[in-house]
């Protein structure tokens, strides 16, 4: 269940909801639930996966990772693993150090950030366990493996960094010695009234220490990669599983110094990706430089456990956030104070990832003051990166648990302080505080719709029963209400950032003679189902099947622009893109159907793919008829090119702001510490939809890891540096057994910033359940005087907490939710 391969919600989509596969907007392709073009092969085992490509001369890379934290390298002696019958070459990182550069960081967010140059094989020090130490290149992969314990490397260890405030304390160890601090940057921003003084004015001011716990991504299929070298052109074709295909490409020829037009990189079928494919990685880098010196194709693919240490990690960061109110629930102002884990070293976008999130934490809610400041923090762990949602459900996280604890400060029930803050329907476009435009949006009617699927007043009322008799299960309810900025895009934006390229996309429609489609989009799918979706729009728009458009992707040869798939961002820029340049065609076709009807251009209507003459409505041409005639070009208008062919790179004036209300019930049991999730609602509103069995797919993807953070996934470090939940076996991943049910709804407010009405869906399900799941969790456990758990929320945690010292805590004292007495206790954080 992931946000890329949703596919296999489809059956219990059509079963639940059997309309959805003809419910299109106003009879056309829009809204209709199309079976995906990508799954037949899929299902059939006909994919064409990194892994699968096998070439003519093909050897194997394996490499060689440093089992320590952080040590000085003495010494690497490769010449065992040379004398080994099927290996062909072994480097170490200083036998390769002329010829690669440093890997790249795209986002430096202020001027003054620490950028360490990052190798792709170390060569001095080690920083991290799995950082790359010396690659081999053998005839076979398992000829390749072995060869690795053939290389003897002399270590000087030294103090491993694997706390952040310990990191940033005076005489600490340091991860890069040379640059004489752990501090990577410190981003601040402001807006609003003075915070100070506002808090001044407060009633009730609320502070709470939340920690968003370092997770790995584990898409379903690992990272690979495979280079194919042309020798005597100096040409190479670099297959990856990769989301970033373009940005690869340029990447890999400012690192190596290869010409960019000698680089061609397909993306083929890519199994997942959540961020951890949004990357240059250093395997990418060895496998070209190495192709290139031995002139032979090079392959290599992670193992799961290799892949825990070397793929990047995601969130991991302190959060000290305190709001301040009046009595009466009036939020007056925020403050955030972010410490962020870089991990060791800072690859493409980690430090823009806690940047991106700044601008959420108000999240939906009206206030005067917002003050925010983020550190980053060097460790020596393997870096952090884009995970699915990137910032925003770091953010979102923070505002909605401190929501809930404000209104337990207040003794007010928390949806409806939520209600007295929130942006009103009517307001919108409204100008958040941080300074964004949000276009559109209806929060009322999203919860309303919520409220009604959960049955609320049922729950609160179960929920005062079990208290009052003291149950042993004890009913938790949770609630988030939010929106998100996504579709990653306006360039000048991201240039006020500091980001260092653009945010548009690029689309191409080719009207071949025979009347088919072929679509060229730059945005790269890795299981979203941009084949089937970009389809739609485009038969939609021409009029043409559905059947009959052919989508072209992942290959900077067949799709040469590009910026590629990630904050999702595919609909709402590389989707109107398309949709944008089929306008281009449209018109381009009108011309040649009014020359060829004899009709002023003015008089000639376009509708369900065919062109007629107002007033004439039996003088007519199909586009596929004008395409055949464009062809052939024995009659086209003077002046005009022969061809309907049509380019489109879009760049968004502004983001887009889906948002929703999440509700979950869960039931602890008290004596086990057990979380059961009993009642999952969720309504969210992504604008107009172009495929409801994908949004589905893509919502119960996004759900599964949400909860999965909240209840499952930790990636834990000792004070050595070693990552002990370095295997599947140890890294606890939910499967579908472990989730509930979802109840899923949609309130539909169309975006006003591009023609579709679109929003973005991919990251929704995830940025709001952690939140949900968690709040329920906490307001389970308050009657015993707990307001905060550390994620994930695990049996023992939840087990510790109501067994201080062995003895079991009891509740006590009285709140009041909305009319409804519930026990709890007045006590702080535990």
């Amino acid at each position: 269940m992931t946000e890329e391969l949703d596919a296999g919600m489809l059956a219990t989509e059509i079963a639940e909801h059997p309309d959805a596969l003809s419910a299109p907007y106003g009879g056309g392709e829009l809204g209709r639930g199309r079976r995906r073009k990508e799954d037949a092969k899929l299902v059939t085992g006909q994919t064409n996966w990194t892994d699968n490509i096998t070439l003519p001369g093909l050897l194997h890379m394996a490499v060689l990772r440093s089992p320590m934290a952080h040590a000085r390298i003495v010494s690497v002696d490769v010449s065992a693993a040379l004398e080994m019958p099927g290996v062909i070459a072994a480097y170490s990182g200083a036998d390769l150090a002329a010829e690669d550069g440093a890997l790249p960081c795209a986002w430096p967010v202020t001027p003054d950030m620490v950028h360490p140059d990052h190798k792709p094989l170390a060569v001095d020090e080690v920083r991290h366990v799995g950082d790359g130490v010396a690659v081999v290149i053998a005839r076979d992969r398992y000829t390749a493996a072995d060869a690795l314990e053939a290389i003897s490397v002399e270590y000087d260890q030294l103090p491993a960094v694997v706390d952040m405030e310990a990191a940033l304390a005076e005489g600490s160890p340091l991860v890069h010695s040379d640059k004489g601090t752990n501090k990577c940057f410190t981003w601040p921003f402001a807006a609003g009234d003075d915070y100070e003084a506002t808090r001044a004015k407060a009633d009730v001011v609320v502070t709470r220490r939340f920690r968003q716990q370092r997770v790995l991504p584990t898409a379903m299929e690992p990272r690979g990669v495979v280079v194919a070298p042309i020798a005597a052109a100096d040409e190479y074709t670099v297959y990856s599983a990769t989301q970033i295909p373009h940005i690869l490409r340029v990447m890999l020829a400012l690192v190596t110094g290869i010409g960019e037009h000698k680089i061609r990189v397909i993306a083929p079928d890519v199994g997942g990706g959540f961020g951890s494919k949004l990357n240059v990685y250093a395997e990418e880098v060895l496998a070209l430089v190495v192709a290139r010196k031995l002139g032979r194709p090079i392959k290599w693919t992670e193992s799961r456990s290799e892949g825990y240490q070397a793929t990047i990690h995601g969130r991991d960061q302190i959060q000290d956030i305190e709001v301040s109110a009046t009595k009466d629930g009036k939020l007056l102002g925020l403050k955030v104070e972010l410490l962020a884990d870089m991990g060791a070293y800072l690859q493409l976008v980690t430090p823009g990832v806690p940047i991106l999130g700044a601008f959420m934490f108000p999240s939906i809610y009206k206030m005067d003051s917002y003050t925010f400041s983020c550190t980053g923090v060097f460790t020596t762990k393997t870096p952090t990166d884009a995970y699915r949602g990137a910032g925003r459900p770091e953010a979102t996280y923070a505002i909605e648990r401190i929501m809930d604890e404000l209104a337990a400060e207040l003794g007010m029930d928390p949806l409806e302080l939520r209600r007295r803050n929130w942006i009103k329907h009517e307001e919108f476009p409204f100008d958040s505080i941080c300074g964004l435009t949000y276009d559109s949006g209806n929060y009322e009617a999203a919860t309303a719709k919520a409220e009604q699927m959960f049955d609320m007043t049922a729950l609160r009322r179960e929920q005062a029963e079990r208290r009052e008799r003291k149950d042993p299960i004890q009913l938790g309810i949770g609630i988030s209400t939010f929106t998100e900025m996504c579709g990653l895009a306006p360039s000048r934006v991201l240039g006020s950032l500091s980001y260092g390229a653009g945010g548009w996309e690029a689309a191409q429609i080719r009207m071949l003679p025979t009347g088919k489609v072929e679509v060229v989009s730059g945005a790269t799918p890795h299981g979203q189902g941009h084949h089937t979706s970009w389809s739609q729009i485009v038969a939609d728009a021409l009029g043409v099947p559905f059947e009959d458009v052919e989508v072209i992707t992942g290959d900077t040869d067949s799709s040469p622009k590009g910026m590629d798939t990630y904050g999702s961002r595919s609909l709402v820029v590389g989707g109107v893109a398309i949709h944008k340049a089929t306008g281009k065609v449209i018109e381009k076709a009108r011309r040649i159907a009014a020359h060829l009807l004899e009709a002023a251009e003015g008089d000639v209507e376009f509708h369900g793919g065919t062109f007629s003459v107002k007033g004439s409505p039996e003088a007519k041409l199909s586009i596929q008829e004008i395409a055949l005639a464009t062809f052939a070009a024995h009659n086209l208008p003077d002046g005009m090119e022969p061809t309907l062919d049509s380019d489109y790179v879009y760049d968004p004036e502004n983001f887009s702001f889906p948002h929703g209300t999440h509700l979950c019930a869960v039931e602890i049991d008290t004596e086990t510490g057990f979380t059961k999730i009993r009642k999952y609602v969720c309504v969210d509103d992504i604008g107009k939809i172009i495929n409801p069995v994908i949004v589905e797919g893509q919502v119960h993807g996004g759900l599964a890891q949400g909860i999965a953070q909240a209840l499952y996934e930790e990636a834990i470090y000792d004070a050595e540096g070693n990552l002990t939940t370095g295997t599947m076996v140890d890294y606890l991943i939910p499967s579908a057994a472990d989730l509930p049910h979802f109840d899923t709804g949609r309130t539909e407010t169309p975006a006003t910033s591009n023609p579709l009405g679109v929003k973005g869906v991919g990251e929704a399900g995830t940025i709001a359940s952690t939140p949900a799941v968690v709040n329920a969790v906490v307001d389970a456990l308050r009657p015993f005087g707990i307001n905060d758990i550390d994620m994930p929320a695990s049996p023992e945690r939840v087990w510790r907490l109501l067994h201080p010292g062995g003895q079991r805590r009891e509740a006590s004292g009285t709140v009041a939710y909305g009319g409804v007495s519930t026990s709890t206790t007045s006590g702080g954080a535990a």
